[in-house]
């Protein structure tokens, strides 16, 4: 199959990768050279403008946000010139439910099918093929490229025709997510106020009540404390806004959200914007008044 894709980051650059792996004719672009470079080298081919890549069987849009999705999709009509009106766009971006809805209608004026699949999973395991892919459009459309999404994931999980709600699901996600490492790093402070070592209640937790990959992983990553980027702050805090907005919209509140995005701008205000997102546990160190070699004053 000959596939387009648009955005190298992290996380888009292991999918390709997977992608070109599996024996697919893979066109890449990416805002700065050295991402597409690399996939080169591997095997794919380099195009130098967007819309080039609209002329094959599919393509993957993998773009950090609204704002890039919008002016790399949306400008210049590039939808509207694709060369093959029988391909099947794949926006695999977390974007805004309303901008989500906004592309639905952009290729439905083009001709063309759309298919909304962001992912859950950092950026190791896209590199490793085991995202969980979580995706909507029209299901004749979904079947087409499930071969890909096969190399990219290890599950697809269908939400519906709509495209918009597979961004509703992954918003959903990321909000628990960030609430879960919310409590992770309010959960770890309280222990080690109390003299209790945090890495000890975390096992615990880990292994009874919250026995989950996701309190598995950030867990690790809270105690270990080095927080190296793996999903920024910024990242997290632009997909809290999103939920927040989403549930705005649909007169849904979402009041833990705000707590976790006063975290997350709270983290970034301390000059922490680069590091993964479970750094907000600095945040809950902050706020317990404990310092950075192990606590102040403790209770006892």
């Amino acid at each position: 199959m000959k596939v387009g894709f648009l955005g190298l980051g992290a996380m888009g650059s292991g999918m390709a990768t997977r992608l070109v792996g599996g024996g697919h004719d893979v066109w890449v672009w990416n805002r700065s050279p050295g991402p597409a470079e690399e996939l080169t080298r591997r095997g794919a081919k380099r195009v130098e403008k967007p819309e080039q890549a609209f002329a094959g069987d599919a393509v993957i849009t993998m773009l950090s946000d609204d704002d890039a999705v919008r002016d790399v999709v949306l400008a210049g009509d590039i939808l509207k010139r694709a060369p093959n009106k029988n391909l099947v766009h794949v926006v695999m971006s977390t974007i805004s439910v309303g901008f989500a809805r906004e592309l639905e209608r952009a290729h439905g004026e083009a001709g063309l099918a759309y298919v909304a699949a962001p992912v859950a999973g950092r950026p190791d395991v896209a590199a490793a093929g085991r995202l969980n892919i979580i995706a909507a459009g029209p299901p004749a459309a979904i079947e087409r490229i499930r071969p890909l999404f096969d190399l990219m994931g290890q599950k697809t999980w269908i939400m519906g025709a709509g495209p918009h709600k597979a961004n509703v699901a992954k918003l959903a996600m990321n909000f628990m997510l960030g609430a879960a490492i919310e409590a992770m790093a309010e959960a770890a402070a309280l222990a080690e106020r109390y003299d209790i070592d945090p890495a000890r209640v975390m096992e615990l937790a880990t292994g009874t009540l919250f026995a989950a990959p996701a309190y598995a992983i950030y867990s690790a990553l809270i105690l270990k404390g080095e927080f190296k980027p793996g999903f920024k702050l910024t990242l997290g805090l632009k997909d809290i806004r999103l939920a927040l907005a989403a549930g705005e919209a649909g007169g849904v509140p979402l009041p833990f959200a705000s707590v976790v995005r006063d975290s997350l701008i709270d983290a970034i205000g301390h000059g922490d914007a680069e590091k993964d997102w479970s750094a907000i546990a600095l945040v809950a160190r902050r706020r317990a008044a404990l310092d950075a070699g192990g606590g102040s004053a403790r209770a006892g």
